[in-house]
């Protein structure tokens, strides 16, 4: 009976957050804090109620501005902010789309070649610039209690979950080159995998080659408007298959094992478990070239692209499961012009942090991303 118990332990955590998770859309979650807010209950209970909320629909800036008067302290406003994250490449409440009507076949064609003439000729002839790049981590912690999977490591099997929370920030300086972000972290030694953290290294999407492949597969039409910043944009989906696609992902890192033992659930060696969960390991990069689809956001007048999202297709034997990224550009003045440049960032992922467990089971981790930029400067200024 034990040894059940354990099993079932771990079905939950390969579901969480999900698994309890309560769908709902903006109102209903204001409704919800509302009856919190009357019922008095305290921060630490309502952030405790937030972790197993899923949104329909994105939380924009105006419906998070609003849920303000509703928020009991920090740890809430903590929960909202990985709703707002999570639900970044959702589309917005039905009420703040705009009911203008969709322009006819004609004027979605001129308002792509605009877009196209925009991404080849002005965005991806900026020169090379520099900025600061301020990144924050969050994340939960549902993979294998221990120090690290190194080498003749010994693992058991946590039987916890903690929700998603924050973990760590860093700065950096980064560099565009023709409107690309070079990965500032080429050279970094840190050991990411064994940390219990991933990183990114891959060089994130730009609306250039988004748009020229999209175009080549044939696979961008008309979704809807969309007020963002005070602009109504033009939006379009899109997808590009694997035969198009040139999206290369580099997530580091992995382990490669080769297990030497069996695993025992903790407290579950009096019920017939035999040994722990013994590894070598060697750590390595999951690099791969996906198909992806998602949404771009034009200004109809001009063709300026203000908000890309993009929503890779992984292979089920991935150990990544889900990315999904969304940059907002805005504009800055650099010497005496004004450019539209990357400003915000979030990036959704769930990865298999480590190898199968017995029976076909395993584990999902979520790590969310924030990345804000400033300062910008054309290099060597």
């Amino acid at each position: 009976m034990v040894k059940r118990f354990a099993w079932l332990v771990v079905i939950l955590l390969v579901a969480s957050p999900g698994w309890a998770a309560q769908k709902m859309n903006v109102q209903q979650l204001k409704d919800m804090l509302a009856a919190d807010q009357k019922s008095q209950k305290s921060d630490a209970d309502v952030a405790a109620e937030l972790k197993d909320v899923e949104l329909t629909e994105e939380m924009t800036h105006s419906a998070l501005e609003s849920l303000r008067p509703l928020v009991p302290g920090q740890l809430t406003t903590e929960q909202l902010f990985v709703l707002e994250i999570r639900s970044a490449v959702l589309p917005p409440p039905s009420s703040e789309i705009p009911s203008t009507a969709a322009p006819d076949a004609a004027k979605q064609k001129a308002i792509l070649d605009k877009a196209t003439d925009y991404a080849a000729k002005t965005y991806a002839q900026l020169p090379t610039l520099t900025a600061k790049r301020t990144l924050r981590r969050f994340q939960d912690s549902a993979h294998q209690d221990q120090p690290s999977l190194g080498a003749h490591s010994t693992a058991v099997l946590s039987a916890t979950y903690t929700p998603i929370h924050y973990t760590a920030s860093d700065e950096a300086s980064v560099t565009f080159k023709n409107g690309a972000e070079q990965n500032p972290l080429a050279n970094d030694k840190t050991h990411w995998g064994e940390n219990s953290m991933i990183a990114l290294l891959g060089q994130s999407p730009d609306p250039a080659s988004v748009l020229q492949e999209s175009l080549a597969a044939g696979k961008i039409g008309w979704l809807r408007w969309e007020t963002v910043n005070g602009h109504e944009l033009a939006v379009f989906s899109y997808a590009v298959d694997k035969r198009k696609t040139h999206y290369a992902v580099n997530y580091c890192c992995f382990p490669e094992t080769n297990q030497v033992g069996q695993v025992a659930m903790r407290g579950t060696e009096s019920a017939g478990g035999a040994g722990n969960y013994q590894t070598n390991a060697t750590w390595k990069n999951f690099k791969a070239t996906e198909p992806y689809h998602g949404e771009i956001f034009i200004d109809p007048d001009t063709g300026v692209i203000y908000r890309l999202i993009t929503e890779v297709e992984f292979k089920g034997s991935d150990p990544v499961r889900v990315e999904n990224e969304r940059i907002d550009y805005g504009v800055e003045t650099i010497g005496d012009k004004k450019v539209v440049v990357p400003g915000f960032v979030t990036i959704d992922t769930i990865e298999q942090p480590t190898p199968d467990l017995p029976q076909g089971r395993y584990i999902l981790r979520h790590t969310l991303f924030t990345e804000n930029y400033s300062g910008y400067a054309t290099s060597g200024s």
